[in-house]
């Protein structure tokens, strides 16, 4: 109860910071229509107008709640399924979009971790890798992924390579960093003094790996990969948005194209109730794999 008053109150700021913002700026579309109509306004009829508007700037929090369930329960319970096979899936609801963008995410984040961290191993027990690969790992960062992402699915549709590989790639890109600095900080942070116990002991490298500086670094392993899960969750999505094949990036653009504000800001929650579900599942396995060790309570 005490985490959740603290976080109720949060919520419920946000929500009456989000109304007033609505009546603000759909106010002027409501005044326009009134002017041409040729009538006046009050101001209860305004703020009425600003949140029921059709399409409004910005959507009122019922608004985009019901808009995400017309796309989730309502349009898996009653709508059609169009290009997808009788019994799965609906392709217009946010489920069907969710899973597209989940499984790329999924697939780049695995691939990402599994390179960030035999990058940071090469990097901390090979000085070559240390002095080139690390600087090369950081510069990449500084590329914007919307600058990149048209280029990697170009390239790998010229080789025969799209669906689900590009957006794969693109989240592997983004979330591979993190990984990578969080190892080399974990599997550097043993001591001296524990690092000259084990040579008294003539353990060899490989143990000193495994025995000390692996189990030193997965805190910051699982610290690094709820940012790299939330990472590869936007490059799935970044990379959804030139092919237009379904995915919750494809349905942001689609909800630009026709002015459905709705549409975007639901999709916009689908996906980070996506990530929140994705970090929560990284913190639950840290939680039961420290457990396991002994090093978490």
């Amino acid at each position: 109860m005490n985490r959740l008053v603290p976080i109720l109150t949060v919520v419920a700021a946000i929500v009456a910071i989000w109304y007033v913002a609505t009546v603000g700026m759909n106010a002027q579309w409501a005044r326009d229509q009134a002017a041409r109509a040729g009538v006046e306004l009050s101001f209860g009829e305004i703020v009425a107008d600003t949140l029921a508007q059709e399409r409004p700037v910005l959507p009122a929090p019922h608004q985009v709640a019901a808009e995400l369930w017309k796309l989730t329960w309502v349009e898996e319970t009653t709508g059609r399924r169009g290009i997808v096979k009788s019994g799965t899936l609906s392709n217009r609801s946010l489920v069907y979009h969710g899973w597209l963008t989940l499984s790329a995410t999924a697939l780049g984040f695995a691939i990402g971790t599994g390179l960030g961290f035999l990058l940071a191993v090469g990097i901390v027990h090979n000085r070559a890798m240390d002095l080139s690969v690390m600087p090369w790992a950081i510069a990449s960062q500084t590329i914007p992924i919307l600058a990149i992402a048209p280029m990697i699915i170009v390239v790998l549709a010229s080789v025969g390579l799209t669906g689900i590989v590009p957006k794969a790639v693109i989240s592997a890109y983004l979330s591979f960093f993190p990984v990578v600095v969080g190892m080399v900080k974990g599997l550097r942070s043993p001591e001296v003094a524990q690092l000259d116990l084990l040579r008294t002991y003539s353990a060899s490298a490989a143990q000193v790996f495994w025995k000390l500086r692996l189990p030193a670094s997965l805190p910051y392993l699982f610290a690094s990969m709820k940012v790299g899960i939330a990472a590869a969750l936007v490059g799935a999505i970044v990379g959804e948005l030139p092919v237009q094949q379904g995915g919750l990036g494809a349905r942001l653009l689609a909800g630009s194209y026709y002015g459905q504000t709705a549409q975007i800001w639901a999709a916009l929650f689908t996906a980070a109730i996506l990530a929140a579900l994705l970090v929560g599942a990284v913190g639950a396995t840290e939680r039961a794999v420290l457990r396991r060790l002994g090093m978490a309570q």
